[in-house]
């Protein structure tokens, strides 16, 4: 099935997919267990994971699903006010996670060189694998109103019951036209249930979204699930202004929506509603050596509700605790969690996912097409050879060929170490990756960063004739 669309930057008519060549494999029968047992507090970037546990993405597309709602960034745009602007990037900011939601297969790692393109009616995106040994991945998203751009080191760590992902990197949001710049660092992410039990996620950990030229700050805290799951999925955070004052309280789920009010209607909210409030409990502060994949959620909920204590605040509850679940049940999103403070505006609201998205990986509508060869991708020239669309391992899982998956992702990794082998005693002339950006610092954070060096879109570089797959 395809849903056709006008393309407003080629203006040309592609019909984008809504749902996956065949259904994704059952992993029932496959014991991740033989594979992680010897992994417990390591780093997971160097081990071989079995193909099933992939889904039919590289991380380069998987990343450039912080573009699902990329017309909020151009609304932010259209606002009038600094104090407008941030309110919007930060739903930006929120939204860019809500995919991760239920989305429990593992990208496929990207290839030093490889890159993946994206053109929509709201901005076109150019991501490349820019370092392979720690893999880093980045990305330049432009249009008429907005620059968005930074780059993705991730880390990923076993801790026996859960996997942890840690998203290291800084990304950035400019707005030429203002001379405008914001800039945050992503949450972590946790997959619990990984050995017994059903497989769940959430984010959770604190994101300052940073106006650089205004000195105003959104401070959002993306709650564990706590002992009886009152968090889970909860984001609740402060904007304040360049004298630390707070000015409009955020709250919502990052899986659902983001709502806004000033902070007077907050604070006299919380007055009236005594009941549906309760202040947080003797906590203590967390040691650097603990990670919310080993912690019991007890604990976790009070080195939350520790980090909220800096706010002064109380936080938003709900009467009548549901109960703790057993070991290895998927805790419940508190459907109660309903509440509408005056005053209050919605920023971002999630879209419905397919009907089908269960079978097809827990895929959104966006990310059903990302891996499609698109009618105007078929001519001469007009997509780079090393793009995640031609990559064979991911083009065979995604047509259910499991074992063609599988050999052809060893045949990649094998021909990458040859590669490296050549490069280093000098039988060949390697071309010099990254091609596309260049370390730099962050005029905006100071700090070091992957900028892109442009050229990209001309379609005139030699990277044309580049064969890493």
């Amino acid at each position: 099935m395809a849903e056709k669309v006008v393309n407003e930057k080629n203006g040309q008519c592609d019909n984008l997919r809504t749902s996956l060549p065949v259904p994704m494999f059952s992993r029932n029968d496959f014991n991740i267990w033989s594979v992680l047992k010897n992994c417990i507090g390591k780093e997971l970037s160097k081990i071989t994971m079995p193909v099933v546990f992939n889904e039919p993405l590289s991380f380069l597309q998987r990343m450039t699903e912080y573009m699902e709602y990329a017309k909020l960034l151009r609304v932010a745009s259209e606002q009038a006010t600094p104090l407008e602007r941030l309110k919007y990037v930060s739903a930006f900011a929120v939204s860019a996670l809500a995919s991760n939601w239920e989305r429990l297969g593992k990208p496929f790692n990207p290839l030093l060189g490889e890159t993946y393109e994206l053109t929509r009616p709201d901005f076109r995106i150019i991501c490349e694998q820019v370092s392979h040994h720690p893999p880093i991945s980045a990305f330049h998203a432009d249009s008429d109103s907005f620059r968005f751009h930074g780059s993705i080191h991730p880390k990923l760590k076993f801790w026996g019951k859960s996997v942890e992902i840690q998203p290291k990197g800084t990304v950035t949001v400019e707005f030429p036209k203002l001379n405008e710049a914001y800039s945050w660092s992503n949450v972590n992410c946790c997959v619990h249930n990984v050995i017994v039990g059903k497989l769940w996620i959430e984010q959770y950990g604190m994101m300052e979204v940073v106006s650089h030229q205004h000195g105003m700050k959104a401070t959002l805290n993306f709650k564990p699930s706590g002992w009886n799951n009152k968090d889970l999925h909860r984001v609740e955070g402060y904007i304040t202004d360049r004298n630390k004052r707070k000015t409009h309280f955020l709250y919502g789920k990052w899986t659902e929506f983001i709502k806004c009010t000033d902070y007077a209607s907050y604070e006299e909210y919380v007055k009236e509603n005594a009941h549906k409030f309760k202040r947080n409990a003797d906590d203590r502060s967390k040691s650097p050596n603990e990670s919310p994949g080993n912690t019991p959620r007890k604990v976790l909920s009070k080195l939350n509700s520790l980090k909220m204590s800096s706010f002064k605040s109380l936080s938003i509850q709900e009467p009548d605790d549901p109960p703790e679940p057993s070991e290895g049940d998927i805790p419940k999103s508190d459907s109660t969690y309903s509440i509408d403070i005056p005053n209050s505006v919605a920023l971002w609201e999630a879209e419905s996912r397919p009907a089908n998205t269960a079978e097809y990986y827990q895929f959104t509508n966006f990310a059903m097409s990302l891996n499609q060869l698109e009618d105007h991708m078929k001519q001469p020239r007009a997509l780079c050879p090393t793009d995640s669309r031609l990559r064979p391992d991911i083009r065979k899982l995604e047509q259910g060929d499991l074992d063609g998956a599988a050999a052809e992702k060893t045949r990649l990794e094998e021909k990458q170490r040859e590669t490296r082998k050549k490069s280093k005693k000098g039988q060949e002339e390697l071309v010099i990756f990254p091609r596309w950006f260049k370390q730099e610092t962050n005029p905006h954070t100071k700090q070091e960063d992957w900028i892109y060096k442009g050229g990209y879109w001309e379609r005139n570089d030699d990277n044309l004739e580049l064969d890493i797959f």
